[in-house]
Formats: structure tokens, sequence, C-alpha cells
């Protein structure tokens, strides 16, 4: 199947499950990056304008993330909403702090991306509507998404789609170049970038999913990623179920 055809069969499912589901729309959180962009343009087209509401949630974030995540919601005529929670985000840390608990830079970061699902789940209460979410196939195999953030949503239409193929979409979609093209990064601290965090290019993941050869070292460092983010793709454990007649 060509990516393009693929392209509308994630629109299919993307309408059909909100039938499905009788909410009345779907809440998406907007970055600016081109996960995100994809999955806005896909769901405008399944469901229409009426049916989709972005949220940009700047946390003291570069302010280039916001103007990328306004430069396409105006280009594809998106209803959105800004909720800055730097403010929220810092009373949190501060929360900590005041008990004498210094959190390091990774649980901060981690604050942030849960902050940012709370908010994007309440306002999914206020109209009725389900959180669409963003994660690619190398985010999914990776565990590169945070655990009740980004991961936290409640359907997940691009977790097939690799790095390359989400940037090749996105143009088919009429995302703009630098947009699409635009460094992969969540803007959860100064200079932080996908690939420095997983310690894995992108391309060296996808030809890896893809089943083509990679470098041994590149090889061990994505199943270990793998192996120590199992946790985040599989329900939840519980224990065995309680005979009550025994």
């Amino acid at each position: 199947m060509k990516l393009k055809e693929y392209l509308k069969v994630i629109e299919e499912f993307i309408a059909d499950y909100l039938e499905k589901s009788h909410q009345k729309q779907y809440v998406l959180g907007l970055s600016g990056g081109v996960d995100s962009s994809l999955v806005a343009a896909l769901t405008k087209e399944a469901v229409g304008k009426d049916k989709l509401t972005c949220i940009m949630i700047p946390i003291n974030s570069h302010p280039s993330d916001l103007i990328d995540a306004k430069e396409l919601a105006e280009d594809f005529d998106l209803n959105y909403e800004v909720i800055d929670l730097s403010k929220a985000y810092h009373e949190v840390v501060e929360a900590f702090e005041s008990q004498g608990i210094e959190l390091d830079r990774s649980t901060k970061a981690n604050i942030k991306v849960r902050l940012r699902m709370t908010t994007l789940y309440g306002y999914a209460q206020k109209v009725g509507g389900l959180v669409i979410g963003t994660d690619n196939a190398d985010e999914k195999y990776t565990g590169y998404f945070t655990k009740y953030g980004d991961g936290g949503v409640d359907i997940q239409p691009i977790t097939h789609l690799l790095k390359s193929e989400v940037v090749e979409a996105s143009k088919i979609m009429g995302v703009k170049k630098h947009l699409a093209e635009r460094v992969p990064t969540a803007g959860l601290f100064e200079g932080q970038t996908d690939e420095t965090e997983m310690r894995v290019k992108y391309d060296v993941l996808d030809a890896y999913l893809s089943g083509k050869e990679i470098d041994e070292a590149s090889k061990e460092r994505i199943e270990y990623l793998h192996r120590i983010s199992e946790h985040k793709r599989v329900p939840i454990p519980e224990c065995e179920e309680f005979n009550r007649d025994e």
C-alpha cells in the first residue's frame, strides 16, 4: 500500500472511532512539531474543523514552538486555544522543593508533559471530547514518550508510521516544508532534541524498524530502550482473579 493510500485508512480510523465513541470531538495538543502537525491535518480531514480543537500549552517553552504551532493552525484553519502552564509548573516544582525534595531535569520534564495531558483531558471533558495522540512507530518501539503524559490518550492514529514517513505524510497533507522538517524536540528544556535524548538518530531507527542492517552499537541501544520501556506498552498488571468459592 502506498503511503498516500494509508493516510486515507488513518482518516477512516479517526472518523470511525469518534462515531463509535459517541463523543463530540477530538482534542489535540499541538506543539509545532511534525507529529502533531500531521495528526491535526489528518483529523481535520477526517472529521471536519468543528470536531477538532487544538490546544497549545507552553511551559517556559521556546517562543518558536508557539509560533510554529500557530502557523500550522492558521494554515489549516484550525480551532485552537493557548493555555500557558508556566506558572502552574513552577508551583508544582516549588511544592516539592519546599519539602526539601530536589527534582532532576528528567523528572521536571515529565511533570511538564503530564501537566499538558491533564490540561488536554480537562478541556476534553468540558467539550465532550477525546484526546488524540501523536506518537509514531519510533517513539512507540523505544518508549520515547511519557507514561500518563503524551502516552496517555484515547486514540493513537500514527503509531505504525516511521519518523521519515511522518515527515513525508505531512508534506502530502500540505504541511509546509520548514514545519515538516523541523528538528524533532519536545521543547522540555534548553537545547533538548529527541535524538540527543535517545542517543540514536531517527534515520537509524527507521532503518532498524524496517528490517535493514545497522551498526551493532545502535542496535544494542535501540533494543535497550525497547526493553526498559516495555512497561509503557503493556496493560496495567493485575493480580490473579480472586476465587471467592474456594
